[in-house]
């Protein structure tokens, strides 16, 4: 497996059960409700979707316009989820930005789910087969979303193991540099330089929008570890580096 390629989830004894029951509460929470709304969506003749489809484009395009202020620093846990086990870490939590995107995608699969659900006929059939497996379905990916922001500990966690962004992992042993990384003229997250290039996939970026921590922070603490990831170890509190020109 290559060294920056994405890296498995925490195994099943990280001491996290409790986090992973109450992800699970909290999926099957939110998924019920949708599930049973979905069903009762009325037909095609009665439900009127050019407002939800206005809404859906407007709410789309201001969450990518929107670019809050991100001034959020890598805070110190005794347990994170790391890339195989619970360690500790430093974490930065999921911006505003991130949320407004968060909200804006989940909002595009439930209309997804209006839309097609309120196309099929109300005849019994194949109809009546297919609209509960589409209910299912679009609540299931609301739910796994759901899940994932509860199950793990912050958007993005350095540990020793190595560096954590949402359910994408990377270890340290392939980063040579890290260098911003700007998209549509703007700096958006850090990407990770490999030393050596064991696959044909572009290095990775982790941080940026979805993440409360600015780019210069986030430089300043993975050059600070990547070299020595032992620091992270020792389970007493460590502090990130400050970068030059970000004050205190």
């Amino acid at each position: 497996m290559p060294l920056l390629s994405l890296g498995r989830l925490p195994s099943p004894g990280d001491g996290l059960w409790a986090r992973r029951l109450l992800a699970a509460a909290a999926a099957a929470a939110v998924a019920a409700p949708v599930a049973a709304g979905l069903l009762r969506l009325p037909p095609r003749e009665q439900l009127d979707l050019s407002c939800l489809v206005w809404l859906l484009l407007g709410a789309r395009w201001l969450s990518r316009q929107w670019w809050p202020r991100r001034d959020g620093r890598l805070v110190w846990r005794v347990r994170v989820a790391g890339r195989y086990s619970t360690e500790p870490g430093l974490v930065a939590r999921r911006s505003l930005g991130g949320w407004a995107d968060l909200a804006a995608e989940t909002i595009a699969t439930a209309a997804i789910g209006v839309a097609l659900i309120s196309t099929l006929p109300d005849e019994s059939g194949w109809a009546g087969l297919l609209r509960p497996l589409l209910a299912v379905g679009v609540a299931a990916a609301i739910g796994r979303v759901v899940y994932g922001e509860v199950r793990f500990t912050g958007r993005l966690a350095l540990t020793a193991s190595g560096i954590r962004h949402g359910r994408r992992t990377y270890g340290w042993t392939n980063i040579d540099r890290v260098i911003l990384h700007k998209r549509d003229g703007r700096v958006d997250g850090v990407r990770l330089r490999p030393a050596r290039w064991v696959s044909l996939e572009p290095a990775p970026v982790v941080g940026g929008r979805d993440t409360a921590v600015p780019e210069e922070r986030l430089v300043a603490a993975i050059e600070q570890f990547r070299s020595r990831p032992e620091m992270l170890a020792v389970g007493l509190p460590v502090t990130a580096p400050e970068p030059h020109g970000i004050g205190c």
